[in-house]
Formats: structure tokens, C-alpha cells, sequence
């Protein structure tokens, strides 16, 4: 499939041939889901802890005696139906990753891709070469109407264009390593240079 090349000013800059193995398949959610709920629970940091009532700080006095009272026969004040008492299976620190295969993650990568090109929100610019002014590429964003974009450079990002994306709300850059399904899919616009499709081609075949 071929696709219009554009500069950071909005001008042509040519066409460019896009494979049809990466962004011509038949977006499906389910491998996607996959793909970014493995994603999302490995980045979960699995330091959630509450305590036992082995391990709140209460005396293991009988708080009364057994009979006589008229209620129930507590032993100790750690028990889980106390206030401050001990949680009952609460959660414990743990992690949440599971394997998933890297054939099925590359999938992924490729519908993700596919989903864009479908739904027209691909854009390929010629380079992203700049002054690394905040200010003129801000302008140039605006310009071009990408509200929430992620731009996909080659193996190394260009150090100006990074340092003047810092503050531009709703843009991101990344190295073609580091392209995932979950940014690709919660940005609006995909935004690859020549270079990040050429490394994009090479890494996915």
C-alpha cells in the first residue's frame, strides 16, 4: 500500500511503500487485547501489602472472659472482625506478569499497525530534523493537527526534535525498539518517519 510522505511544515515530500505483511492485515481486538493486557500487568509494580493479624500491633491478652458476658467468645483483639484488627486474605506484594510468546507480541505489533493505517490515522513525514526549539515545533504540531500523536523515529531519536518535545502536551517519541501495541493505540496519531518504517520493516520480518 503506498502512503503520502510529508514534511514538519505540511509540505510533499514523495510516496512510500508500506508493506502489506505490517500494515495491510485485518485489525483483530482480541489479539490486541492480549497483547496490551500482558503489557499492562507487567508494568504493574505488585507492592500492594496490608497486614495479617499475625502482624498488627495489639496485645494477645484474652480481652475477656470466656463466659458471663452474653457475647461472643473473642480470644484476642487481632481477629479480622475488630476495627484495626488483622486483614483476612487482603492482598500481599506479588507479581502480575504472565508469558505471553514473542510470535504473538510481534503479531500484536503488526495489527496495532494495521489499525491505524486502516482507520487513516498513519502519518509518514520525511525526517524530523529540527532547530530544537519548543516553541517553533509546537507551532508546527499544531499546524499539522496532531492533538495526541506518537512519533516513531529510527533507532536513535534525533536529540534536538527530543529535547524541544519534552513540553508539548499530547506528543511522544520513541525509537522504533521501543514501538508498543498500548502507545500506538491510546494516541490518536501514528506518526513514523521513513527511518522508524525502514527499522519497523527489518525488526517485524
Amino acid at each position: 500500500m503506498k502512503l503520502d510522505v510529508i514534511t514538519l511544515d505540511g509540505g510533499k515530500a514523495g510516496d512510500i511503500e508500506l508493506d502489506a505483511e505490517l500494515f495491510g492485515l485485518e485489525p483483530r481486538a482480541d489479539i490486541l487485547h492480549r497483547v496490551v493486557r500482558w503489557q499492562r500487568n507487567n508494568a504493574q509494580a505488585g507492592t500492594h501489602k496490608v497486614k495479617t493479624r499475625s502482624e498488627v500491633s495489639y496485645s494477645t491478652k484474652k480481652i475477656y472472659r470466656q463466659k458471663g458476658t452474653g457475647g461472643a467468645r473473642h480470644g484476642s483483639r487481632k481477629a479480622p472482625i475488630f476495627r484495626k484488627g488483622g486483614i483476612y486474605k487482603g492482598p500481599t506484594p506479588r507479581s502480575h506478569g504472565h508469558d505471553l510468546p514473542k510470535k504473538f507480541r510481534k503479531l500484536g505489533l503488526k495489527h496495532a499497525l494495521s489499525a491505524k493505517a486502516k482507520a487513516g490515522e498513519l502519518v509518514v513525514i520525511d525526517g524530523i530534523e529540527t532547530e530544537g526549539k519548543t516553541a517553533a515545533l509546537a507551532k508546527q504540531v499544531k499546524n499539522l493537527g496532531w492533538k495526541r500523536a506518537l512519533i516513531i523515529d529510527g533507532a536513535a531519536v534525533n536529540e534536538a526534535f527530543l529535547q524541544a518535545s519534552r513540553n508539548i502536551e499530547g506528543l511522544d517519541v520513541l525509537p522504533s525498539m521501543g514501538a508498543n501495541v498500548y502507545d500506538i493505540l491510546r494516541r490518536d496519531t501514528l506518526v513514523l518517519t521513513k527511518a522508524g518504517v525502514q527499522a519497523l520493516e527489518e525488526r517485524l520480518k
